[in-house]
């Protein structure tokens, strides 16, 4: 199989473009069925989460998958795929599974190490597998990519890291009402963000937390870490007049938090701040009117810069960095190995068609010899052909997991004429024949280097 990643994030993206692309891939298992209706692609799973829309494909050639995604995200999205194109990025080959592995383990998101998108990356697997859309190829690397990141968080501290953005959001909250401790915080949403948020409520010794969720027993779970109170999300008015804090994370299409609420609970808060921190996408906070009077917004975008200007020199990122690594360089070793795998028998099954042949005519010339003495001649023709492969189906193996080691195998191939299936992607093979290099990161686009669709 050949992997491809398309998407955008927010260090290709404004959160604006980023918003449409989240509402096409409200419905992931629609948008991979759309995906799937091009022929070159045989495997699809979306991720979506509240900095990234990527679409993993298996696909059998690179730019014909390519146009397939675009399109499927300009349908869903209504934006022309060459608007689309300027935001987004495609990785394929080994760099789409770098790509992946530094994605699951933390190091590609907003807040670097967070935990989050280890479980939304799962949980976008099992939906797919459970469609049908993903198996094959596309499992081996996604359960490569979960493994990877569970190691980068074992061997690390990369979980010290991962809950910065909320962290950071909670510190801008704090520094526009006071302590958070003597603060009444509302959470609105009870999902994997709203977890984290709880937690680091929590952390904070956080008294008075709201949790309000339209599921309300998941709202109880999370409430309960927190010895906190339940609201329905009808309720969310009322919080905007009580609440001094109001996190919302749900991940809805359409506003949660609308103006003309925030406005009416503005009007009877006589002045007194209120901290509205948006962390979904696409958004949950509505354009707000300018002008009203002690309400602050901390969102994506905001947080985003700032935690960019925080930087990721950390030792801990740079162990984490050093296991993707680690595991890309085995991973790829893996792949090159198996290419070899079917010329390597190719080879021992030619040579034992051989060895029969003559046998059968030396038993022809000679007649009918004693069977010890035709055996001891069997066994040592064997034993001088096993000889004679065994230095370089050895060494081809052991050179395979190096770079450009699928030329051994050709040169195998070509050296003894073997008849072996192409185990070599049309993706790969179409780009090096340019130059390109397999594995090279794109930019978004459905034609080919030739100015051609492919």
């Amino acid at each position: 199989m050949t992997l491809l990643v398309v998407g955008a994030s927010h260090r290709t993206c404004p959160l604006p473009a980023l918003e449409r692309l989240a509402a096409a891939a409200a419905d992931p298992a629609a948008l991979a069925q759309r995906v799937l209706e091009e022929r070159y692609v045989n495997e699809a799973m979306v991720v979506s989460t509240c900095n990234r829309v990527e679409i993993y494909v298996d696909v059998d050639r690179f730019h014909s998958g390519v146009a397939a995604v675009s399109g499927a995200l300009s349908l869903g999205s209504g934006v022309d795929a060459a608007e689309l194109g300027e935001h987004m990025y495609a990785h394929y080959d080994g760099a789409a599974v770098e790509h992946v592995f530094q994605v699951v383990a933390g190091l590609d998101s907003m807040a670097l190490g967070e935990a989050q998108i280890l479980g939304q990356v799962r949980g976008a697997y099992s939906r797919a597998r459970a469609a049908g859309q993903a198996g094959g190829g596309l499992a081996a690397v996604v359960e490569r990519a979960l493994r990877v990141g569970r190691r980068a968080r074992a061997e690390t501290g990369l979980d010290r890291l991962g809950n910065r953005m909320v962290v950071e959001a909670l510190h801008q909250a704090a520094a526009r009402v006071g302590p958070l401790e003597q603060a009444h915080v509302a959470v609105v949403g009870a999902g994997g963000m709203a977890a984290l948020v709880t937690a680091t409520l929590a952390r904070r010794g956080v008294g008075a937390v709201t949790v309000l969720n339209r599921t309300r027993d998941r709202a109880e779970r999370l409430a309960a870490s927190v010895d906190g109170a339940v609201a329905p999300l009808a309720d969310l008015p009322r919080l905007l007049r009580e609440a001094d804090v109001v996190v919302s994370c749900t991940g809805s299409v359409g506003h949660v938090v609308e103006a003309d609420d925030v406005a009416a609970a503005v009007a009877e808060r006589h002045g007194r701040p209120l901290v509205l921190v948006d962390l979904a996408l696409p958004r949950d906070v509505g354009p707000l009117p300018a002008g009203l009077a002690g309400v602050t917004l901390v969102d994506l975008e905001g947080l985003g810069g700032v935690l960019a200007a925080e930087g990721d020199g950390t030792t801990e990122v740079a162990r984490a960095r050093g296991v993707v690594a680690d595991e890309v360089r085995i991973w790829r070793a893996e792949v090159e190995a198996a290419t070899v795998t079917p010329t390597v028998v190719a080879l021992r099954s030619q040579a034992d068609a051989v060895v029969a042949a003559e046998l059968t005519r030396l038993r022809g010339r000679l007649g009918e010899l004693d069977p010890s003495v035709a055996a001891e001649v069997e066994r040592t023709v064997r034993r001088v052909v096993d000889k004679v492969l065994h230095t370089p189906t050895v060494r081809v193996k052991e050179l395979a997991g190096g770079p450009d080691g699928s030329m051994y195998a050709e040169a195998l191939q070509t050296l003894f004429g073997l008849q072996v299936a192409d185990t070599l992607e049309p993706v790969h093979r179409f780009d090096a024949d340019r130059g390109t290099g397999a594995g090279a990161e794109r930019p978004l686009t459905g034609r080919g280097p030739d100015g051609t669709g492919a």
